[in-house]
């Protein structure tokens, strides 16, 4: 099936025909409204499906039923979410703007449960977040899941969660309270225990062509020639050997079977997954692992042009189904794969690896060079869309920087990464950080870095600059562009937990050391001066008034601010009438940024911050580990 105009009409035809089969009429609102949209979004989403699919025999049935699928789900959408749907097509930008504050919390270990969660939304209100990401949340193994990534069922509630009917009720009480709900969409893989990888294990030949499952080693040896290990604790290469003698592709852990995306059933089934949950009141869902989600022969199996076709047809389905939803990119990968996610008709919304990468790296070296390397040359994307920037994620830190840019800098990318976990993992003379590491490869000596932010910057040590650390990073990545994200429990200081090693499901798992139980005790500190959490707090919560009451630091458009100075990172931010310079010392003492520099500045600035008063035109001295944001009137 070929992507022609004629071709085109006739698939259309085809569809709406099965439209007509189903019982599902135009001749009512809901009808009308979702055949606008399918008039709208339907010949893209054709062209994709035929590029991806048309040497298929089964192609044109599988359109049909994904556009059935599609019209069923979205008579099944409540009214409220149809009304969010009309007002975020009406204001498209909605998320690019200075009021954004997103944050992330493991249901259980902040809260108990769901209705537990439920109590703490007030707090959340007052802290100012307009976006809770809840990290996986959904049926997994028992045992081990690879903190929730292993999803057994996208359509129900881990039991000691709660239920889907309470996910819906929480939906809707953050949604009520001006907060987006953000949840995780594993599609690169399932569990194997989820029930079509039941069903594929018992030799289920549907199933199976679910996934990637070979008879013999001949396919898998082929292609392990040319991808790498990604959990080499876990097992070598991408196979693993299933029960029956069969091999089954398994990038990650044993038990995360990958599918199959050059199966159209897949994609149309996952498409139903997606859209159930869009249906639950989630927002914005973050598209998991999608660099891996297409393999071919003889590559290394990621960032493949079929990913970005997929994403693009996932996106075409949900603005004639779901409007409002929105994805997230995840990708771990090399910086220039990174922002190719990022496109209003893939991912509109990424995380930003090398910018949280880079702000430890500088941290541990003192040293701006590469940080401001990557402000010029990577950190500006697509005006319609925007980075999430974030200190630290739920997993780890992995140095996601290019060797070739860091070979501009005569930095050596191996040697230095090596230097950056010694560091981190406090086996470096002098050093601050308390981090774990996680995935310790011997063939490589590479590993990555667990920890929380003030174990990693030196509260948990107990030195002096731990909390001025833990400012500067988080005034980066508050003024950087986009959206800035939280790790609830950051706020008051929280320190690595040690427990996890007394669970046997996740005491090979290192990364559960930066996911402590919330700290009720440092909660209950945050208004007193006197302690570590009382000071953290009030000085996070200065950052996010200030970033709240300033509308230059809205959207993306950012600039370098050359300082002239090795340990002070500038930039500027600009928009509705205001610019920001940001100036962030990274050393353990005072530096100054020469009076010469600011030659095209007005003479007098005010941080935004603090309030205080500068006159630049004398230069400007930054205490050690201190972040001014100077307001520049025009």
């Amino acid at each position: 099936m070929l992507s022609t105009t004629q071709q085109r009409k006739a698939a259309k035809s085809y569809v709406l025909a099965a439209l007509e089969d189903a019982g599902l009429s135009r001749n009512d609102d809901d009808g009308r409204a979702f055949h606008a949209r399918f008039e709208a979004h339907f010949p893209q989403l054709f062209d994709l499906f035929a590029t991806l699919y048309g040497a298929h025999e089964s192609c044109l049935d599988q359109l049909a039923q994904l556009i059935v699928l599609a019209q069923t789900s979205w008579r099944d959408r409540a009214d409220d979410l149809k009304t969010l749907d009309a007002a975020r097509e009406a204001t498209p930008d909605w998320f690019q703007s200075n009021q954004m504050l997103g944050a992330f919390c493991y249901v259980d270990r902040y809260a108990g449960n769901l209705a537990g969660l439920k109590e703490h939304v007030p707090y959340f209100q007052e802290l100012g977040i307009t976006y809770l990401h809840l990290m996986p949340l959904f049926d997994c193994p028992k045992e081990n899941s690879d903190g929730g990534y292993a999803v057994s069922s996208y359509r129900e509630v881990r039991a000691d969660l709660g239920t889907m009917a309470d996910l819906r009720a929480l939906a809707k009480d953050l949604r009520e309270a001006g907060i987006s709900l953000v949840v995780d969409f594993v599609f690169n893989h399932t569990s194997n225990e989820h029930e079509w990888a039941q069903k594929a294990a018992a030799g289920d030949p549907e199933y199976s062509d679910y996934y990637w499952i070979f008879n013999d080693r001949r396919m898998p040896d082929a292609f392990e020639r040319t991808v790498r290990e990604v959990f080499p604790d876990d097992h070598p290469g991408a196979f693993i050997q299933m029960e029956d003698g069969r091999w089954i592709w398994s990038t990650f852990h044993s038990f995360q079977w990958d599918l199959n995306y050059s199966n159209p059933a897949v994609f149309c089934a996952m498409a139903g997954e997606m859209l159930a949950l869009a249906n639950q009141g989630v927002d914005l869902i973050r598209m998991d692992a999608v660099a891996f989600i297409w393999k071919r022969l003889g590559t290394t199996c990621e960032s493949q042009p079929e990913a970005h076709l997929l994403l693009r047809a996932f996106n075409a389905v949900c603005r004639i189904a779901a409007p409002s939803l929105l994805f997230k990119s995840e990708a771990i990968v090399h910086p220039d794969e990174v922002v190719s996610y990022i496109d209003p008709e893939e991912c509109p919304i990424s995380y930003n690896p090398l910018l949280m990468a880079l702000s430890w790296e500088a941290l541990a070296t003192r040293k701006v060079e590469l940080i401001d390397q990557a402000i010029t040359r990577r950190q500006p994307i697509n005006a319609d869309c925007a980075w999430v920037n974030y200190v630290r994620s739920h997993d780890d830190i992995g140095w996601t920087f290019a060797d070739e840019d860091a070979a501009e800098l005569d930095i050596l990318g191996f040697d230095h990464r090596r230097f950056l976990n010694s560091f981190y993992t406090n086996q470096f003379e002098g050093s601050f950080a308390r981090g774990v590491p996680f995935q310790y490869n011997p063939k490589t000596g590479d590993c990555r870095v667990c920890g929380t932010t003030a174990s990693l910057t030196g509260v948990e040590a107990g030195d002096a600059g731990g909390i001025d650390r833990m400012i500067l990073l988080y005034g980066i990545a508050f003024s950087a562009g986009g959206i800035p994200l939280l790790s609830l429990g950051d706020e008051v200081g929280q320190l690595n937990d040690d427990a996890y090693k007394q669970n046997p499901g996740q005491a090979k798992d290192q990364r559960w050391v930066g996911r402590p139980l919330r700290p009720d005790v440092l909660y209950a500190q945050r208004f007193d001066p006197e302690t570590n959490a009382g000071q953290i707090f009030a000085r996070m919560k200065q950052l996010i008034e200030a970033r709240r009451a300033a509308p230059g630091l809205a959207g993306n458009a950012i600039r370098p601010f050359p300082t002239d100075n090795p340990h002070v990172l500038g930039y500027v931010r600009s928009g509705d009438g205001q610019e920001v310079c940001i100036l962030a010392n990274f050393a353990d003492d005072a530096q100054e940024v020469a009076a010469d520099q600011f030659l095209e500045t007005p003479p007098r600035m005010t941080d935004l911050i603090t309030g205080e008063s500068y006159h630049v035109r004398t230069g400007v001295t930054l205490a050690a580990h201190q972040i001014l944001w100077l307001s520049l009137a025009v």
